[in-house]
């Protein structure tokens, strides 16, 4: 028998013991455990593919004018943003898309190591936005890693908006949520008095 095995079964805690609820793990017959990315994944691509078919749209359909949808309130009107959010660091289109390249590969590598289901999930909205703007910058007009984002959506009181954006707004809330109500670990495992 090897060093340090042990001929019990692994009991609740032991290392067959289920995920906890919401993880992304999943135990093979052995107890070898394998974490599922498939969903989160899924959910990046419907981002990406959701804000592409949209700006597709949005280039086409919008090009004669802006649509009112409530008024000037909620207008779908096209604009090409060159900067970043909010239409910051403009004259840096190049920067800004290798940092979105970086970013995604960032992002890609923590989602598939988390167990968190819910922030697996809001790791893959912002995913899927970040690959959304980045396919922009690379394939749009005026050229290569200059490509200027679609935005169309247009609320009177905020920055005009594309699907990407809200994948990667509603994720970032979401991980701020999910890490805002998580109890940091407690490294000496004592208690607060």
């Amino acid at each position: 028998m090897r060093r340090g095995a042990s001929t019990a079964s692994p009991g609740p805690s032991g290392p067959a013991a289920d995920p906890p609820p919401g993880s992304t793990v999943s135990r093979t017959s052995e107890g070898r455990a394998v974490r599922s990315t498939t969903g989160p994944f899924l959910a990046a691509a419907t981002v990406v593919l959701a804000d592409q078919l949209t700006k597709i749209w949005a280039t086409e359909g919008l090009a004669d004018g802006p649509v009112e949808v409530i008024g000037e309130t909620l207008q779908l009107k096209l604009t090409r943003n060159p900067g970043g959010a909010f239409s910051i660091a403009t004259g840096m289109t190049p920067i800004l898309a290798v940092l979105a390249a970086v970013m995604t590969v960032v992002i890609y590598r923590v989602a598939r190591r988390t167990d968190d289901r819910i922030m697996a999930y809001a790791l893959a909205g912002v995913l899927g936005g970040a690959l959304g703007n980045l396919l922009d910058r690379v394939f749009r007009d005026p050229g290569f890693l200059r490509g200027h984002v679609v935005d169309f959506i247009d609320l009177s009181f905020w920055p005009t908006f594309n699907v990407a954006d809200c994948g990667i707004s509603i994720g970032v809330v979401l991980v701020l949520i999910r890490g805002w109500k998580e109890p940091a670990p407690n490294p000496e495992g004592s208690e607060a008095g």
